[in-house]
């Protein structure tokens, strides 16, 4: 199974947020992207087990990040520095077809995690959204990706979309 890297967006002001990841356990880190109020994005090759964890606790900060598999399936982690944490499966009929045992990642909790996870960090989610992002298919996971980020009410560049 070959990855092809992931996102990740983080509540940060730390505009050294690539060195931070790196510390965290990120490879590949490329330069984060202009912060759209107060949460910062960037892109990495992979990510250490507990990277997303680390991350969270080096900026105080929440921090949600889906790594790609061949843009077919995306392995979503959040955390908080309270320790609140969820993972979900992005494309789950593509899963099926890699393989990826879609029963550890029950929609129901996921859903109501994330939505938990949003409200800690002081965002308004949107369940359906959240919901779909979690159920649907997309030619590219980065859309469901980027869907996700907008329904757990993470602010978007206004250049984004599809």
């Amino acid at each position: 199974m070959g990855n092809s890297g992931g996102s990740l967006v983080v509540r940060s002001a730390a505009r050294r947020l690539p060195g931070l990841m790196a510390a965290a356990g990120f490879t590949g880190v490329e330069a984060s992207a202009p912060a759209v109020a107060g949460w910062r994005s960037a892109e990495f090759e992979e990510a250490d087990r507990r990277g997303v964890a680390r991350l969270a606790r080096l900026v105080d900060a929440p921090v949600v990040a889906v790594e790609f598999l061949d843009s077919d399936v995306g392995f979503v982690e959040a955390t908080a520095p309270d320790g609140h944490r969820w993972r979900a499966l992005l494309d789950r009929a593509k899963a099926v077809d890699y393989g990826i045992p879609v029963h550890e990642f029950p929609v129901l909790p996921a859903v109501c995690a994330a939505l938990a996870w949003s409200a800690a960090a002081g965002l308004t989610a949107d369940e359906a959204a959240v919901r779909r992002a979690l159920t649907e298919s997309a030619v590219f996971t980065e859309h469901l990706a980027q869907d996700l980020f907008a329904g757990l009410g993470i602010p978007q560049p206004e250049s984004a979309g599809r």
